[in-house]
């Protein structure tokens, strides 16, 4: 199981909540959960409230220092997973990160466009349970105006079974440490509860709870987040429905990705953000 705080490490992992456990990486090293496997480039005017979370510090300034992905959910507020906050992710304590930044209008890492902000608060939900998964929330707040994605509440149509949706991320692009320099997306679909919870029982190294997770993909696989693509969003109709956050391998039949459900987490954004 790996968690995808898709950073840009690749490899099998214990358990690690939210997207894809993400391998610890060495400072110098992109920390990634996964990048998106079988999508396209994307430019960053076309999502503009997607972000990379970065750190020169801890992973050295290529791609911007990226470690994981967040989106935009206010005009001073970015919501991520809470395992991009671990030390499992950024080998100390995010406390102990200074330089933390929200990299907001660069879709090209590797280049100076857009804006490197300042992360003002940090909270990472004290919930948040590593086994499980469950609970994949931690919202950043900044001082700078973003461009905001609308979250969809519960019983918006964007949840339902069958629907078109895009997950977007600078991560693993194959599966094997091939972490993307541009942003990418893939288009997947919204799968069935019955679905997931069949490929991810409870026992396993990661259980899926319908009211607080979905999960998207394709059923014969190929496309999915992967390493370095955690914290990232997952949209549908326009809206906001899921974060990157866990799941087993990158684009396999039979396992797709696993999402924290943003009508389960609203309150706490809207309570901390």
């Amino acid at each position: 199981m790996r968690i995808r705080s898709r950073s840009s490490v690749l490899g099998p992992v214990a358990a690690v909540a939210g997207s894809l456990a993400l391998l610890l990486a060495s400072p110098g090293q992109a920390l990634a959960g996964r990048a998106v496997v079988g999508g396209q480039a994307v430019r960053a005017s076309d999502a503009p409230w997607m972000v990379a979370l970065g750190s020169r510090d801890r992973f050295g300034d290529s791609r911007s220092g990226q470690f994981c992905g967040g989106v935009a959910v206010s005009r001073t507020t970015v919501i991520t997973a809470a395992h991009c906050m671990r030390p499992e992710v950024l080998g100390v304590d995010w406390r102990e990160v200074p330089d933390m930044r929200v990299v907001t209008g660069r879709g090209d890492l590797g280049g100076q466009e857009g804006q490197e902000l300042p992360v003002r608060r940090v909270w990472v939900n004290p919930a948040y349970d590593p086994k499980s998964h469950a609970g994949d929330i931690a919202v950043l707040t900044v001082s700078q105006t973003l461009s905001p994605l609308p979250m969809a509440p519960k019983g918006d149509r964007a949840y339902r079974a069958g629907t078109a949706a895009a997950v977007y991320g600078w991560g693993d692009t194959r599966g094997d440490g091939s972490y993307s320099r541009t942003l990418r997306s893939a288009a997947v679909r919204v799968l069935n509860d019955t679905h997931c919870a069949r490929a991810y029982p409870v026992g396993g190294d990661g259980t899926y709870r319908p009211k607080s997770m979905v999960c998207a993909g394709l059923p014969e696989g190929g496309r999915d987040a992967c390493q370095g693509d955690s914290g990232g969003p997952l949209v549908a109709r326009g809206k906001l429905i899921g974060l990157v956050s866990w799941g087993s391998g990158c684009g396999e039949a039979g396992s797709p990705g696993v999402y924290t459900r943003i009508s389960a987490v609203a309150p706490l954004v809207a309570a901390h953000g």
